[in-house]
C-alpha cells in the first residue's frame, strides 16, 4: 500500500534552538499504515507496521535555509533496541538507532545538509517492529574549536607513541588519514591506484593460545615490521579466541572461539573468581599477547591498540555479559600490559560510543566506532561522530576504526565530522565494486583532505626519533 500526503510543520518560534517538526503520518507510506491508538504521540497519529524489509515512510520537510541541521526521529519502541535505514533526498544516509523506551520519545539521527525548500527523509525497516511519529530538524550551531589534549594516559608512554599521537592531534580537524585492514590489501591499493594508505590494520587473532593449540600460526608481527619499514602507521586489534571452553562443534568450530556462540566461557563469573583456572588461563592469554607486543616495542613501533572491539554488540564473548564485565576486563588488560609487562608503545583505543560501556578517561586515549552502512553509502557517519565527541567532552581524538563504505572526504568538513582516520575492512568492502567503486577509491586516495603514506612525515619513520 502506498499513501502520500503533505508534511505538517511546527516552528518553535522564538525559542533557541529553533525546531521544525514534520509528521510521519502525512508522509508517503509503503507497506506501513497510520495508527492513533494510545497516547503520547505528536500530531494526528503515527506510522506503524514496519515488518517487511522494504517497509518505509518518506517525509517531506521544508529547509528554512541551505545549511546543516540536527535530525531527530520521533518513535516508539517498547522492546529491545532497533534500527532503521535512512535516506536523505533519495540517497542512503546511514541508520538511526531506536533504543527501547516505554512510550514515545525521539532519537538523534545525526546532522543533515538540507537545501532551502523541499527535502525528503526516508526511514526504511532495518530491524523492525517500531512506530515512527515524526521527523524533526533543529538549528545546528557551528562547532567550536576542538579541545583535544595532546597527552597519553600511560605516564610512561614511549617517545614513538607520543610522537604519533602528537601528529594525529596536529592533523585532527584538518585532514583524515586513509587506512586499510590487512597488509596485502594495503599493498594492493598501491598496485591498483598508485597510493598506499597511511595506516594499515593488523590482528593478533592467531596468537590466541587456544588457536595456537589447534595448530594456528601467524606472521602478523612480521607483517607489522614490514609495514613499519615502509614508514606506515599500524592499528592493531585482537579477535581473542576464548581462553578455555570452546564449543568446537561442526556448527561452532574452534576457530570461531572469539564469538559468544563459539564458547561457554563466562567472563562475568571468571572475573568474580580470580583463584579459578579460567582466570589463570585468561591472564595467561594476556601474557602470551604481551610477548608479541614487546616485539613491536623493541622495534620502536607505536601501535594504535584497539582491544575488546565492538564489545557492546554482544557477538563477541568479551561483550556477551554486558558493559560492566567488559569494562573490568579492559581495565585489567590495561593494567597487566602497562604496569606488569611495562609495554609503553600502545595508544589505547576504545571502540564504542555508548556511555554505559565507556571504561574511563584514565585508560582511553582515543574513542572510536566501526561503521558498516549499505553498499555505496558514503555518508559522513555524523551521528556516531557527534556521540563520541560528547562522550569524551571533545578532549580525545575520534576515529572510524572499521568501515565498509568509505565516508566521502568531501562531506566531512561540511558535516563537521572530523574523523582522525578511517580503516576499510578487507574482502568485499575493498574489491566488490559495490561498497566502494574503483572510481570512488581513486577519488578518496587523491583527495586533498586525505593523508596517504607518501604524506606521512619523516619524523615518524623508522629510526627518525632519537633516544
Amino acid at each position: 500500500m502506498i499513501v502520500s500526503g503533505l508534511a505538517a510543520c511546527t516552528d518553535s518560534g522564538g525559542e533557541e534552538p529553533k525546531k521544525w517538526r514534520f509528521e510521519a503520518e502525512n508522509g508517503m507510506l509503503s507497506g506501513v499504515e497510520v495508527a492513533s491508538a494510545g497516547e503520547g504521540f505528536s500530531g494526528d497519529g503515527y506510522v506503524t507496521g514496519f515488518e517487511e524489509e522494504q517497509d518505509s515512510v518518506e517525509v517531506k520537510l521544508q529547509g528554512p535555509d541551505d545549511g546543516l541541521y540536527r535530525l531527530n526521529i520521533g518513535y516508539r519502541n517498547n522492546n529491545e533496541d532497533k534500527m532503521g535505514w535512512l535516506a536523505l533526498n533519495g540517497k542512503p544516509f546511514g541508520d538511526v538507532r531506536l533504543a527501547a523506551f516505554e512510550g514515545f520519545t525521539d532519537a538523534f539521527a545525526g546532522k543533515v545538509l538540507l537545501n532551502k525548500g523541499e527535502n525528503t527523509v526516508k526511514i526504511t525497516r532495518h530491524w523492525g517492529w517500531y512506530d515512527i511519529d515524526y521527523v524533526e530538524i533543529v538549528n545546528s550551531e557551528p562547532r567550536p574549536q576542538h579541545r583535544v589534549e595532546n597527552k597519553l594516559v600511560n605516564p610512561n608512554a614511549s617517545k614513538e607513541a607520543l610522537a604519533l599521537h602528537g601528529y594525529l592531534v596536529e592533523q585532527y580537524g584538518r585532514f583524515i588519514l586513509a587506512g586499510q585492514q590487512n597488509l596485502q590489501d594495503a599493498l594492493l591499493l598501491n598496485w591498483n591506484y598508485g597510493k598506499l594508505p597511511a595506516i594499515a590494520g593488523f590482528d593478533l587473532i592467531e596468537y590466541s593460545p587456544t588457536r595456537a593449540a589447534n595448530g594456528s600460526t601467524s606472521r602478523e608481527i612480521e607483517n607489522m615490521l614490514q609495514w613499519h619499514e615502509l614508514g606506515g602507521i599500524a592499528t592493531l586489534a585482537w579477535h581473542w579466541n576464548a581462553p578455555v571452553h570452546l564449543v568446537n562443534s561442526d556448527q561452532q568450530p574452534w576457530w570461531k572461539g572469539f564469538y559468544a556462540e563459539g564458547t561457554t566461557f563466562d567472563l562475568e563469573k571468571t572475573l568474580a573468581q580470580p583463584e579459578s583456572e579460567e582466570y589463570r588461563l585468561m591472564i595467561s592469554d594476556i601474557d602470551a599477547i604481551a610477548v608479541q607486543l614487546k616485539r613491536l616495542q623493541d622495534a620502536g613501533i607505536p601501535v594504535l591498540w584497539r582491544p575488546l572491539h565492538e564489545a557492546e554488540g554482544g557477538w563477541f564473548w568479551w561483550g556477551a555479559k554486558g558493559p560492566e564485565p567488559a569494562k573490568e576486563l579492559y581495565r585489567l588488560l590495561y593494567d597487566r600490559l602497562t604496569a606488569y609487562h611495562e609495554i609503553n608503545n600502545l595508544i589505547w583505543v576504545w571502540n564504542s560510543e555508548n556511555p554505559e560501556w565507556y571504561p574511563g578517561d584514565d585508560v582511553v586515549d582515543i574513542v572510536s566506532v566501526d561503521s558498516y552502512p549499505q553498499p555505496g553509502d558514503h555518508h559522513p557517519v555524523s551521528r556516531s561522530y557527534e556521540g563520541l565527541v560528547e562522550l569524551v567532552g571533545d578532549r580525545k581524538l575520534v576515529a572510524l576504526t572499521e568501515n565498509g563504505s568509505i565516508p566521502d572526504p568531501g562531506l566531512l568538513e561540511k558535516y563537521e565530522a572530523y574523523w582522525s582516520w578511517f580503516c576499510t575492512w578487507t574482502g568485499e568492502f575493498i574489491d566488490d565494486g559495490k561498497h566502494n567503486s574503483e572510481d570512488f577509491i581513486r577519488y578518496v586516495l587523491n583527495h586533498e583532505r586525505v593523508i596517504t603514506l607518501d604524506e606521512v612525515p619523516d619524523y615518524l619513520k623508522p629510526g627518525a626519533i632519537p633516544n
